[in-house]
């Protein structure tokens, strides 16, 4: 039996989006610790089972979950992106697709440092390296393009988070100036709320926009989106983001606060959106500020 959808598979010209930090596998958590991997992995796959999303950009996952995320959303995905540390090791910030709605055409990685291109850099003051990894996608249905960016900010830095927040912002002023008819798309957990700089510098200017607040539609009601195992966090922080750009509309966004028997599959909440892309959506309106 399929555990009941929040959104579901998208059919187009919709594209669902999600972002999603699974949490990094810790080894040594004692027996019935929430943090285990081999017991809420489970639940991770059911989450991801049931919502399908067209790309999901997910956060902390190592080796073995990037692989097992893989194998729960099944034999339509692929995904892209390599570990964080100089190796290619250590923590992904991967995005996954649907193929057969999506087609890669360029895929790169990039340190958040001063040094982008040198793989493993870090500056800003933070300890632990950052990364942000994007992907160009043609809709195999609609021919629309669209560029999704995935990453996961600094935990402790706020100078590291904001000069992380205006390179994004430059690359996603970049992609839309060369192609007003694409849509781009941020997805990571930012460590940081609405309220944030890091945010601000995001938001500010007009070029990305929090999907949350110009969805037409909010499914569910606003929650925290960190967790920590706890219960759900009605009015809580919002520190995982969807941010969009460009020729896009949002027409529903929701977080998921899916327990099973009381039981998170992560600390973090999954953050969903439902898109339309490009100039062929609903007449090429453009998400407004």
């Amino acid at each position: 039996m399929t555990d009941a959808a929040l959104i579901g598979r998208a059919t187009a010209p919709d594209l669902h989006v999600m972002t999603y930090n699974i949490r990094r596998r810790v080894p040594g958590n004692r027996p019935g610790s929430p943090d285990r991997w081999t017991t809420r992995k489970h639940l991770v796959e059911r989450i991801l089972a049931a919502e399908q999303p067209t790309v999901v950009g997910v956060q902390e996952a190592l080796t073995d979950q990037a692989d097992f995320v893989a194998e729960a959303l099944g034999p339509r995905y692929r995904w892209v992106g390599d570990g964080r540390d100089p190796s290619g090791r250590g923590e992904k910030c991967p995005i996954y697709y649907d193929a057969e709605r999506l087609q890669i055409t360029e895929w790169r990685q990039r340190a958040l440092s001063s040094t982008p291109e040198h793989h493993g850099s870090r500056s800003w003051g933070n300890v632990t390296r950052r990364i942000l990894v994007s992907a160009e996608f043609t809709d195999l249905v609609t021919s629309n393009r669209l560029l999704v960016f995935n990453t996961h900010l600094d935990h402790l830095s706020r100078r590291s988070r904001r000069h992380s927040a205006h390179m994004i912002v430059r690359l996603a002023r970049a992609a839309i100036a060369a192609d007003p008819d694409a849509a781009v798309v941020v997805l990571g957990d930012f460590n940081a709320d609405e309220r944030s700089p890091a945010h601000q510098t995001l938001t500010d200017g007009g070029t990305l926009h929090d999907a949350w607040e110009a969805a037409a539609e909010q499914v569910t009601p606003l929650f925290g989106t960190f967790s920590n195992y706890r219960g759900r966090r009605p009015g809580g922080r919002r520190i995982d983001h969807i941010l969009v750009g460009g020729a896009v509309e949002v027409s529903r966004t929701a977080i998921n606060v899916t327990r099973f028997d009381g039981r998170a599959a992560s600390d973090h909440e999954p953050v969903q959106a439902v898109l339309r892309a490009g100039s062929g959506s609903a007449g090429g309106s453009r998400v407004l500020p």
